[in-house]
């Protein structure tokens, strides 16, 4: 068969594994799941150990299901921000602090201290310090396991600890670097600034190549375990938000997408870097060279609408029950007769930068039922992430359309509320892979395939007819999502003392 190219999605719920043929196509993908630690509330956690085992059983899988398959190179993505601490010998010190995990306040707190406020912040890593990110980890880590601490030489990203273990190389990629809060966006380099400001060796960042530059080679021990091709080049890769953006095309400024995973975001690539004034939103380097994007992430839209399906509508059951239940929430009028839910199971990112906020139905009466509470729930996912357009637009970044992918271009139903709530057409794109097909496209194009990731993207990716917004439903959802604002109050903690 001809040359593949194999995309690497390290997520936090499970690995994938996705062969692309050399015309885009998919020709075989394999996964394994992954259990999330929580050892204390607001703890989440993850062995890196874990990560690569999945990996290695995924692509062992692939490779039995397409056999006599040559893969290229490979590209791999993951989730962001998660900290994998290794010492001078290239080992793990400790259990991942992961992107959801909410311990580092104090630390957070510190970082714009030492920095000299959130303007120098902006200046330094155009983003704010907040809990998810990867440089309070590395100060929580000091400050509580001192000892773990001076083993520390090197800290590492899912997806590059990955790399690490397939090559032997130590590296990483502007796309994800851009979430440590030790490197500059803007001027796409590490910010020696921000580590010395924190008393951190300038060493501590590996080196970054690019995104579609091969930073390694498959090592024989490797090629053993995975029956991989020893000496297969892989490349960079990307961030999961930045792959997933490539894995539809969004890669010049103009778009954006909507995408609903565990979390939500909305993204839209931008020719120069732009910041919010308050940085609600992030700004991260895309995948493409010369390319960043500005993205609002809505730290639950899938896992909301799971969270609430597990909980209140477990008689459902089966596969279908995703479809039975949002069946249920359709039966109910936009706007849910009055019910408001604002979902914030896990504090919230954009626009309110608050880990502590916590998610709350408003509005109950005796009169409504499930369904009403179901279409709540999408309807709070909806309008959270009209928050992020919001910002969007405050920026002077006005998408004619949305691209949407996950969950909520699954379902006609979400996707027309969607269309509605944001005020704006929505479409699909044909494939429904996620980051591992941007990461595999990374690949190819590292591997000569395409001379860029536009043009790869281009030439392997077709796109659906636009559904425009009705203005009538979009008029009546501006009511909806007046009181949604006015009901955040709701989702935060009481003051100290009150």
């Amino acid at each position: 068969m001809a040359d593949g190219f194999l995309g690497i999605d390290v997520g936090t719920s499970g690995v994938k594994a996705l062969l692309v043929g050399a015309e885009g196509e998919i020709v075989a993908s394999a996964g394994m799941p992954l259990t999330l630690e929580t050892p204390h509330p607001g703890w989440a956690e993850q062995d890196p150990e874990a990560w690569w085992q999945a990996t290695v059983a995924s692509v062992t899988a692939l490779l039995a299901r397409s056999p006599g398959a040559r893969i290229a190179a490979i590209g791999i993505t993951g989730q962001m921000h998660s900290s994998v601490f290794l010492d001078a010998h290239g080992a793990v010190i400790r259990p991942a602090l992961l992107w959801n995990d909410g311990r580092t306040g104090d630390e957070c707190a510190e970082i714009t201290r030492r920095a000299g406020g959130e303007e120098m912040l902006r200046q330094w890593v155009c983003n704010p310090a907040l809990a998810g990110f990867t440089l309070p980890k590395v100060l929580w880590l000091r400050r509580h396991e001192p000892v773990n601490f001076a083993r520390l030489a090197t800290v590492l990203l899912p997806k590059d600890y990955i790399r690490y273990r397939l090559t032997g190389q130590l590296a990483t990629e502007p796309s994800d670097a851009s979430g440590t809060l030790m490197f500059d966006p803007a001027r796409r380099r590490r910010s020696d600034t921000m580590l010395a400001a924190m008393d951190l060796p300038l060493t501590l960042l590996p080196d970054v190549g690019g995104s579609a530059e091969v930073l390694g080679r498959v090592t024989s021990a490797a090629a053993a375990l995975t029956g991989l091709m020893e000496g297969t080049p892989v490349v960079g890769g990307g961030s999961d938000n930045a792959c997933g953006a490539a894995g539809v095309g969004v890669l010049t400024p103009g778009e954006a997408v909507a995408s609903w995973g565990t979390s939500g975001t909305v993204l839209a690539p931008t020719a120069t870097p732009r910041v919010d004034a308050t940085m609600r939103a992030h700004t991260f380097c895309h995948v493409a060279p010369d390319t960043w994007y500005v993205i609002g992430v809505v730290l639950m839209a899938g896992g909301a609408w799971s969270w609430f399906r597990d909980r209140f509508a477990a008689d459902l059951g089966g596969d279908d029950a995703d479809a039975r239940l949002a069946q249920e929430a359709a039966s109910a009028p936009a706007g849910a007769d009055g019910v408001v839910f604002l979902p914030y199971l896990q504090g919230e990112r954009t626009p309110h930068r608050d880990p502590a906020m916590r998610a709350a139905f408003v509005g109950l009466s005796l009169a409504h039922t499930r369904a009403h509470l179901a279409r709540a729930v999408l309807e709070g996912v909806c309008f959270a992430l009209r928050d992020s357009l919001e910002i969007l637009a405050e920026l002077g970044l006005h998408p004619e359309h949305l691209l949407l992918t996950g969950g909520g271009a699954k379902s006609a139903f979400v996707r027309r509320m969607q269309a509605d709530v944001f005020g704006v057409g929505v479409a699909t794109a044909n494939r429904e892979e996620g980051p591992a097909y941007g990461a595999a496209l990374l690949a190819a194009v590292g591997a000569g395939a395409f001379p860029d990731i536009v043009t790869a993207a281009r030439r392997t990716l077709t796109r659906g007819a636009i559904e425009a917004a009705d203005p009538a439903a979009h008029a009546a959802y501006d009511a909806h999502y007046a009181r949604f604002r006015h009901a955040v109050h709701a989702a935060r903690p009481p003051a100290a003392g009150a």
